[in-house]
């Protein structure tokens, strides 16, 4: 049976500066591989813009996988 592991809000805080820096980074080099089919280059300021959202289920996901590594480093899982 798998158990629901609840993931801090303290943890959730912490990762996400990181997490939406990745997406931020992970947006603009997308839109820079999109110039060889034509598409319009982003800048950086407009992918940082966009990541403040799109990082916040990015955040969910990477905080309760690494809740998962915190369980089993510790036994829990």
């Amino acid at each position: 049976m798998m158990r629901i592991r609840k993931t801090s809000l303290k943890l959730k805080l912490i990762l996400y500066p990181f997490v939406a820096g990745a997406v931020a980074i992970n947006l603009f080099m997308l839109f820079l591989l999109f110039q060889a089919i034509g598409v319009t280059a982003m800048s950086p300021m407009t992918a940082l813009f966009l990541a403040i959202p799109l990082g916040i289920p990015a955040n969910y996901l990477t905080a309760h996988w690494v809740q998962g590594l915190i369980d089993q480093g510790e036994g829990r899982a």
